[in-house]
């Protein structure tokens, strides 16, 4: 009876067994491989499209603050940090270059936001 009541307690095979075959990985991929695209896809259209031309209201004291920001140690000193914090965004959507000059990456910055304006 003993050996009776062990079998009885057993799952069911049928039920309860993980089957290989049902698991489809290649869809599954797939799937996040497009969710991953599409993520990456609005970062890109939200920081081209909301974010830069945040900086068309007064472009020339961003670049004033991203270039302290990129040449000093410590840019806002004892004052608000707040107008750094915004500039420093900059650095972000538009990285500088390995080996670019400060000056050209300025340029390139300011050239980018007055694009980003105009429109």
């Amino acid at each position: 009876m003993n050996q009776q009541n062990s079998h009885n307690l057993q799952p069911d095979k049928e039920t309860c067994e993980f089957q290989p075959t049902s698991f489809k990985t290649m869809p599954f991929l797939a799937v996040i491989l497009l969710i991953i695209l599409f993520i990456s896809q609005a970062i890109q259209w939200y920081s081209q499209s909301v974010t830069l031309p945040r900086f068309c209201e007064d472009p020339e004291l961003a670049i004033h603050n991203l270039r302290e920001i990129v040449t000093k140690r410590s840019p806002a000193g004892n004052r608000s940090r707040r107008p750094y914090i915004i500039a420093a965004k900059l650095v972000y959507l538009l990285p500088q270059h390995s080996n670019e000059p400060v000056d050209d990456y300025i340029h390139r910055v300011r050239r980018e936001i007055s694009l980003r304006c105009m429109r």
